[in-house]
């Protein structure tokens, strides 16, 4: 059984958020939450509201589940939209910059699968 989860729109660039993904894929869900909640970075509550989702999808997918049982099967970031801004730049010229979005997708299973990478 795989339950799936994610946020979309997300305020990060994907460079950063993929550090924290990394840190949890393939992990059992709840050290994976241990992980999230130790982890010192901005996104990383973040991606422990979309495991706790995708846990609770799973849950209610299937009520016998055990929770203890659940491994973070795939994790991944992709990009979102960039929204195009201007900085003020001396002598009055402007400067173009961009902020980036990510989506964030979390699945958990039951099942012990291989890594792929």
């Amino acid at each position: 059984m795989l339950a799936k989860a994610e946020a979309r729109y997300v305020n990060i660039s994907p460079q950063k958020a993929r550090l924290v993904i990394d840190l949890v894929r393939g992990q059992r869900a709840n050290d994976a939450i241990q992980v999230l909640k130790n982890t010192n970075k901005r996104i990383a509550p973040s991606v422990e509201k979309v495991l706790q989702s995708a846990i609770a999808n799973a849950q209610h997918l299937d009520e016998n589940v055990d929770v203890d049982l659940l491994v973070v099967a795939e994790a991944y970031v992709n990009e979102g939209p960039r929204m195009k801004r201007i900085r003020p730049a001396p002598m009055g010229r402007a400067y173009r910059y961009q902020r980036r979005m990510s989506h964030i997708v979390v699945k958990v299973s039951d099942e012990v699968r291989p890594f792929r990478s």
